[in-house]
């Protein structure tokens, strides 16, 4: 495994969890926004649907890592 795919299935792992951290974080928030406005949990709401797209997107690219490397 060369230093760049080392650094990137370091960096991948590091990111996803990153991504999940702020994603409950954001659905956390918009739940206690609810009271105040709809429309702040609405938008806290599509903020963390986006990240767990994201998150999805940085586990694929993960795995495509790790066919690759599995590959040499």
């Amino acid at each position: 495994m060369s230093n760049i795919q080392e650094r990137l299935q370091i960096l991948l792992d590091y990111w996803i969890e990153h991504n999940q951290e702020h994603e409950k974080e954001f659905r956390d928030w918009a739940e206690r926004a609810a009271s105040l406005s709809s429309e702040v949990a609405k938008k806290l709401q599509d903020a963390a649907t986006r990240m767990a797209a994201a998150g999805n997107n940085l586990t694929e690219a993960r795995e495509a890592l790790t066919k690759s490397t599995e590959k040499q």
